[in-house]
């Protein structure tokens, strides 16, 4: 486990720094990049809580990412988006590899929740940090529509005023991704009785 957090913090101080570096602070607000410091931070202080709410954040995403990124390579299109900036060539070829982290996230996350479990408070806890990141991303870099906070991902359109189509962007992303992780994370790591986390004590 002290690998796993001198890893954690290693990955945590690149991470920011370089994506800071290459694509500005208002890249962190990205739920998928949330979900990276707070792994991480998770792993850190072996909270097993902030580790399951990130489970349930980025596991189908993280998948869905790979998969657009898989689909790319090889049909020559993308069929879900999101991985479009991997071709971009105004970013360092390096720095666009470093997001392939999505392809290591969901096995790190099961690996980490094998011994404590998975917490089922995790859901609750990640949907209230996926609401405040989505309202907050109404104010942030409107044309980047980050988080779809401004356009859906299907039909590419907003969906009546803000509060609107946060309320329906964050509603299809707790039945769609978050509830049905969070029934898999509970049946497939149920929560080991007596375990708070998973930090190595001396």
């Amino acid at each position: 486990m002290r690998a796993l957090r001198g890893a954690a913090a290693i990955w945590l101080v690149l991470f920011i720094a370089v994506y800071g570096w290459a694509y500005g602070a208002a890249n962190f607000i990205r739920l998928c990049d949330v979900a990276v410091i707070l792994t991480c931070i998770g792993i850190l202080s072996g909270s097993a809580l902030l580790v399951s709410s990130q489970a349930v954040s980025s596991l189908v995403v993280d998948l869905a990412w790979d998969l657009d990124l898989l689909w790319r390579l090889l049909f020559g299109r993308h069929l879900i988006g999101g991985t479009e900036y991997m071709w971009d060539a105004q970013y360092p070829l390096w720095v666009r590899l470093m997001s392939l982290f999505h392809v290591a996230w969901p096995p790190l996350l099961v690996t980490v929740l094998r011994r404590p479990g998975y917490d089922p408070r995790g859901f609750a806890l990640q949907c209230g940090i996926a609401a405040a990141v989505l309202v907050a991303s109404r104010f942030v870099l409107p044309g980047e529509n980050l988080n779809f906070a401004h356009r859906d991902p299907f039909f590419h359109r907003g969906w009546g005023p803000a509060p609107v189509h946060l309320t329906l962007t964050f509603a299809v992303l707790m039945a769609a991704v978050y509830w049905p992780t969070h029934l898999l994370l509970r049946r497939w790591l149920g929560r080991r009785h007596g375990n708070q986390g998973f930090a190595t004590r001396h």
